[in-house]
């Protein structure tokens, strides 16, 4: 569902002579995919899309019919789903000369209803009712609003209905949009506290080269141990989707970092999600480390939203990276920047510079200034909304 105005072809490039093939390539036994009962499911562009450019509806159908037989088993399911660009196109025409950001704006939001009825219409068949939910960037800012919508998607769920989650792409331009699809669905994933989170695309995984290259493996799991693989993969993004797989290998880790195991797989697959539930599914999988408390799976993805920074000393540092993590008081901080009130994300750095975690402010910029280095004082971030980056 996002711009269509990017290169060509679905790449990941992994300089696979660079690393040590015991490190990349698993030949992963896929009895150790841990059982789901709360996922979110995320359909790509390039998955509902045509070589065409329009909608593919046979497709579309299939999963659904996946996606219910998935329910039908007790499991819960939420949807995030690009694809309303793409309807918006087949409906709508326009002059080659418009502004793209109108021509997507147009698409996006006359394409949505499209979508969702399309989506309702299959879903019916099975007796499945479904709600739209359409989300902005800043709607995962505010706490509050957050938890706001946490309990409406948990009270779909409970009622068996079926989210469907979309970037609302009519509001937001630039800065205001999620990276793409992948990112909201790892937000979404963080926000209700899923177990599992799958990436369905149009190859089979990670590779360690070209897809389309005979002679590039698919790297089938990835584990905390491995050694950072990000740098070798390619920028490269789909066809009709904004993102790229850096961005899902991104999303993915973070997501596994949190304690919720990932799945990118390739949403083409003639019966890609019973395959997924009887565990022979060839795919990238990730391995969930020990969950985190949910507040701090809120953190973890504020890095794009936090308001303000504090700078802290180097026994501040040591204090919030041991073991046993403290708050942060006011003696330990050596500068802030920004304005911020109550309940705002706020980066923290060391005295180098360097990014250390983020936080919720307990107090705002005005009354912290006033406390700077001073003892006794209450905590300007307490250990329960603190997010500590690991490789700091």
């Amino acid at each position: 569902m996002k711009n269509d105005e990017v290169p060509a072809s679905f790449v990941l490039q992994a300089l696979f002579l660079a690393i040590p093939h015991h490190f990349l390539y698993f030949q992963a036994n896929f009895s150790i995919m841990l059982d789901s009962k709360l996922l979110v499911i995320k359909i790509g562009s390039n998955v509902l899309t045509q070589e065409n450019g329009l909608p593919d509806l046979e497709r579309m159908e299939k999963l659904v019919s996946q996606i219910q037989e998935l329910i039908s088993l007790g499991k819960k399911v939420a949807l995030v789903s690009s694809g309303a660009v793409a309807f918006g196109r087949q409906a709508i025409p326009l002059p080659e000369k418009l502004n793209p950001v109108f021509k997507k704006q147009i698409w996006a939001s006359t394409g949505q209803i499209r979508l969702i009825n399309q989506y309702q219409n299959f879903f019916e068949k099975h007796s499945q009712p479904v709600a739209q939910i359409l989300v902005t960037k800043e709607d995962f800012r505010d706490r509050k609003h957050f938890l706001n919508m946490k309990n409406c998607v948990q009270a779909l769920l409970s009622q068996g209905i079926l989210p469907i989650i979309n970037e609302n792409d009519t509001v937001t331009i630039t800065e205001l949009m999620f990276t793409d699809n992948d990112e909201l669905a790892s937000l979404t994933a963080a926000m209700i506290n899923a177990d599992t989170m799958m990436l369905l695309t149009n190859v089979d995984g990670i590779f360690t080269g070209n897809p389309s290259d005979p002679s590039s493996e698919l790297i089938e799991k990835v584990s905390s141990s491995m050694p950072e693989v990000s740098n070798y993969i390619s920028a490269s993004k789909s066809s009709f989707g904004r993102g790229g797989m850096l961005t899902k290998y991104a999303m993915a880790k973070k997501s596994a970092d949190l304690g919720i195991q990932v799945i990118i797989a390739n949403g083409k697959r003639e019966n890609v999600l019973g395959e997924f539930e009887d565990k022979s599914l060839r795919c990238t999988w990730f391995e969930p480390q020990k969950p985190k408390h949910g507040a701090k799976k809120w953190l973890a993805h504020g890095e794009h939203y936090y308001v303000g920074e504090v700078t802290i000393n180097e026994g501040a540092k040591n204090s919030l990276t041991a073991e046993v993590i403290r708050s942060l008081l006011p003696v330990g901080i050596i500068k802030l920047e920004g304005e911020f009130s109550k309940g705002d994300i706020l980066l923290i750095r060391g005295e180098s510079g360097h990014k250390i975690g983020l936080g919720r402010a307990e107090y705002s910029s005005k009354i912290a200034n006033e406390r700077i280095g001073q003892k006794n004082q209450k905590a300007l971030i307490h250990y329960d909304y603190l997010y500590i980056f690991d490789h700091d």
